[in-house]
Protein backbone atom coordinates (compact mmCIF):
# COMPACT_ATOMS: atom_id res chain seq x y z
CA UNK A 1 0.00 0.00 0.00
CA UNK A 2 1.19 3.87 -1.34
CA UNK A 3 0.80 6.05 2.10
CA UNK A 4 2.68 8.98 0.05
CA UNK A 5 0.44 11.82 -1.09
CA UNK A 6 -0.11 12.36 -5.00
CA UNK A 7 0.06 15.78 -6.49
CA UNK A 8 -2.66 16.64 -9.05
CA UNK A 9 -0.48 17.25 -12.25
CA UNK A 10 -0.92 21.16 -11.95
CA UNK A 11 0.67 20.96 -8.57
CA UNK A 12 4.01 18.54 -10.31
CA UNK A 13 4.12 21.42 -13.14
CA UNK A 14 3.98 24.18 -10.41
CA UNK A 15 6.71 22.72 -8.66
CA UNK A 16 8.87 22.09 -11.06
CA UNK A 17 8.53 25.74 -12.49
CA UNK A 18 9.16 27.26 -8.88
CA UNK A 19 12.46 24.46 -8.88
CA UNK A 20 13.79 26.20 -11.56
CA UNK A 21 12.93 29.19 -11.20
CA UNK A 22 15.05 28.88 -8.15
CA UNK A 23 17.65 27.37 -9.83
CA UNK A 24 17.59 30.49 -12.44
CA UNK A 25 17.94 32.66 -9.33
CA UNK A 26 20.76 30.43 -7.93
CA UNK A 27 22.87 30.94 -10.87
CA UNK A 28 22.41 34.19 -11.61
CA UNK A 29 23.34 35.76 -7.90
CA UNK A 30 26.47 33.42 -8.14
CA UNK A 31 27.49 34.54 -11.32
CA UNK A 32 26.55 38.08 -9.94
CA UNK A 33 28.35 37.70 -7.26
CA UNK A 34 31.39 36.29 -8.52
CA UNK A 35 31.50 39.91 -11.14
CA UNK A 36 31.06 41.94 -8.04
CA UNK A 37 33.66 40.86 -6.08
CA UNK A 38 36.22 40.15 -9.30
CA UNK A 39 35.26 43.79 -10.28
CA UNK A 40 37.28 45.64 -7.76
CA UNK A 41 39.91 43.50 -8.56
CA UNK A 42 39.64 44.01 -12.77
CA UNK A 43 39.54 48.06 -11.88
CA UNK A 44 42.10 48.57 -9.60
CA UNK A 45 44.59 46.54 -11.89
CA UNK A 46 43.54 48.63 -14.94
CA UNK A 47 43.71 51.58 -12.89
CA UNK A 48 47.13 50.82 -11.88
CA UNK A 49 48.14 50.20 -15.67
CA UNK A 50 46.87 54.27 -16.00
CA UNK A 51 49.00 55.46 -13.36
CA UNK A 52 51.94 53.26 -13.15
CA UNK A 53 54.53 55.09 -11.91
CA UNK A 54 52.52 56.56 -9.08
CA UNK A 55 51.73 52.72 -8.29
CA UNK A 56 55.10 51.89 -8.13
CA UNK A 57 56.44 54.82 -6.13
CA UNK A 58 53.31 54.18 -3.62
CA UNK A 59 54.56 50.77 -3.55
CA UNK A 60 58.23 51.49 -2.67
CA UNK A 61 57.62 53.75 -0.78
CA UNK A 62 55.86 51.02 1.49
CA UNK A 63 59.25 48.86 0.96
CA UNK A 64 57.89 46.69 -1.68
CA UNK A 65 59.62 46.98 -4.59
CA UNK A 66 57.99 48.94 -7.62
CA UNK A 67 59.45 46.10 -10.12
CA UNK A 68 56.52 43.91 -8.49
CA UNK A 69 53.69 46.02 -9.98
CA UNK A 70 53.45 43.82 -13.53
CA UNK A 71 52.88 41.08 -11.33
CA UNK A 72 50.35 42.74 -9.20
CA UNK A 73 48.29 43.92 -12.03
CA UNK A 74 48.56 40.46 -13.70
CA UNK A 75 47.46 38.82 -10.22
CA UNK A 76 44.26 41.13 -10.37
CA UNK A 77 42.85 42.09 -14.04
CA UNK A 78 43.49 37.99 -14.89
CA UNK A 79 42.35 36.70 -11.76
CA UNK A 80 39.50 38.90 -11.84
CA UNK A 81 38.41 37.83 -15.14
CA UNK A 82 39.15 34.03 -14.10
CA UNK A 83 36.47 34.50 -11.28
CA UNK A 84 33.94 35.98 -13.30
CA UNK A 85 34.47 33.42 -15.81
CA UNK A 86 34.65 30.84 -13.09
CA UNK A 87 37.74 29.23 -14.66
CA UNK A 88 40.50 27.69 -12.41
CA UNK A 89 38.03 29.00 -9.46
CA UNK A 90 39.37 27.15 -5.92
CA UNK A 91 42.70 27.69 -7.39
CA UNK A 92 42.78 31.07 -8.39
CA UNK A 93 40.16 32.06 -5.13
CA UNK A 94 42.78 31.14 -3.40
CA UNK A 95 45.91 32.80 -4.54
CA UNK A 96 43.50 36.16 -4.44
CA UNK A 97 42.31 35.53 -0.72
CA UNK A 98 46.42 35.40 -0.20
CA UNK A 99 46.40 38.45 -2.38
CA UNK A 100 43.78 39.99 0.01
CA UNK A 101 45.40 39.13 3.06
CA UNK A 102 49.05 40.59 2.13
CA UNK A 103 47.69 43.74 0.91
CA UNK A 104 45.71 44.78 4.07
CA UNK A 105 48.87 43.44 6.29
CA UNK A 106 51.08 45.37 3.81
CA UNK A 107 49.27 48.62 2.97
CA UNK A 108 46.24 49.04 5.53
CA UNK A 109 48.23 48.32 8.99
CA UNK A 110 47.94 52.11 10.39
CA UNK A 111 45.06 51.74 12.80
CA UNK A 112 45.60 55.33 14.48
CA UNK A 113 43.94 56.35 11.28
CA UNK A 114 40.63 54.99 10.70
CA UNK A 115 40.42 54.89 7.28
CA UNK A 116 43.47 52.50 7.16
CA UNK A 117 41.64 50.55 9.47
CA UNK A 118 38.38 50.10 7.69
CA UNK A 119 40.55 49.58 4.11
CA UNK A 120 42.46 46.68 6.31
CA UNK A 121 38.81 45.00 7.09
CA UNK A 122 37.90 45.66 4.12
CA UNK A 123 40.75 43.55 2.40
CA UNK A 124 39.96 40.95 5.24
CA UNK A 125 36.21 40.66 4.32
CA UNK A 126 37.23 40.05 0.50
CA UNK A 127 39.68 37.11 1.59
CA UNK A 128 36.53 36.13 3.34
CA UNK A 129 34.65 35.99 0.42
CA UNK A 130 37.35 33.90 -1.81
CA UNK A 131 37.27 31.78 0.73
CA UNK A 132 33.46 30.83 0.05
CA UNK A 133 34.63 30.05 -3.46
CA UNK A 134 37.00 27.84 -2.54
CA UNK A 135 34.90 25.72 -0.59
CA UNK A 136 31.51 25.98 -3.09
CA UNK A 137 33.40 26.62 -6.34
CA UNK A 138 31.81 28.59 -8.95
CA UNK A 139 28.61 27.07 -9.05
CA UNK A 140 26.93 25.88 -12.91
CA UNK A 141 27.53 28.99 -14.93
CA UNK A 142 31.10 28.70 -15.05
CA UNK A 143 33.79 27.54 -16.87
CA UNK A 144 34.36 24.91 -14.13
CA UNK A 145 31.54 23.53 -14.81
CA UNK A 146 31.17 22.90 -18.58
CA UNK A 147 34.77 21.57 -18.12
CA UNK A 148 33.95 18.63 -15.35
CA UNK A 149 31.02 17.81 -17.49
Amino acid sequence: MNTSPTLPAEDLSASVLVSKRNAALKNFTELSGRTLLALLFLLSGLGKLGAYNATAAYMASVGVPGALLPAVIAIEVLGALAIIFGWKTHVVATLLAGFSVLTALTFHNNFADQIQMIMFWKNISIAGAFLLLVVHGAGPVSIDARSAK
